[in-house]
């Protein structure tokens, strides 16, 4: 018997109930987990948060995606959305953490991402086909233990919408293992469940080239605003330019654990259906 089951049966002989090996059977069996109340991380606790590697968005939620918390990412198709969850996938790998990606809308690419930092091996991934799924996945993946867990929806339409308990539910699960989690999605889905809301505004694309000469993609800008955090102030805003002329590979030699903050440099992602 675990030492959580021994103090939960402590607690209830405490209140003169009989040994109940059925019930203690129900809570620490598999499938469910119990945590002694006084060993979860406290709220006032500071914990560092996980950088990304890119000082706008770094900068926007005071050092990074912060623990134990839901973080919500709210951005249109081909606005960059999907390649700041690559930026957070390979700054959590290149530390030796492993990560979790819940990739409803199946936009990974497995070389892009080997090639923006992503240590392939240490990244599960799934791909469930409805939202409802890819909550039960997330939660999932949160109770064994990994550290980050990013969930992308996809493009609209959502199928499968959850109930705002269920978001309630996940953040929770998320708070209890002290886990990163971020939810990437087309718009506002979490509700008052999201420790931290970032929006992406639609991206300004900048073309070089003309007359005889194809036009060519030099990259793109996004705002990002703060809509909502639980600690500190929330509507600040940062700039966050995307280039296509920067090397996946430059950035995949950044330093691990955690590469050097740039100014707002990430390459594109060069699938046509980008989120």
């Amino acid at each position: 018997m675990g030492a959580s089951a021994v103090a939960l049966e402590r607690l209830l002989a405490g209140n003169g109930l009989r040994e109940k090996p059925a019930g203690l059977a129900l809570l620490s069996g598999p499938g469910a987990q119990l945590h002694v109340a006084s060993a979860l991380p406290s709220r006032s606790t500071a914990v560092s948060p996980l950088p990304i590697g890119l000082a706008p968005f770094d900068r926007l939620l005071s050092g990074g995606l912060p623990r134990g918390r839901l973080t919500e990412l709210v951005g249109r198709r081909s606005n960059g959305r999907f390649s700041l969850v690559l930026a957070a996938l390979a700054s959590a790998t290149s530390c030796g953490e492993a990560a979790a990606l819940v990739d409803r809308g199946s936009h990974l690419d497995p070389q892009s991402a080997r090639e923006a930092g992503v240590d392939l091996e240490r990244l599960l991934w799934a791909r469930p086909r409805h939202v409802k799924e890819a909550l039960a996945a997330a939660e999932m993946l949160l109770s064994t233990g990994f550290p980050l867990v990013a969930v992308d929806l996809g493009l609209p339409p959502l199928r499968g919408m959850a109930a705002e308990a269920a978001w309630v539910r996940l953040a929770r699960a998320a708070e209890t293992e002290g886990a990163v989690l971020l939810l990437a999605s087309p718009y506002r889905v979490s509700g008052f469940a999201a420790g931290a809301v970032v929006r992406m505004d639609e991206a300004r694309f900048a073309w070089v080239g003309g007359g005889a000469a194809p036009r060519v993609l030099a990259g793109a800008a996004s705002r990002l605003s703060l809509e909502r955090e639980i600690q500190g102030s929330a509507r600040r805003g940062e700039m966050l330019s995307l280039s296509a002329a920067d090397s996946l590979l430059a950035l995949s030699a950044a330093a691990p654990c955690h590469p050097g903050l740039r100014e707002g440099s990430l390459p594109l992602r060069r699938s046509p259906d980008s989120a």
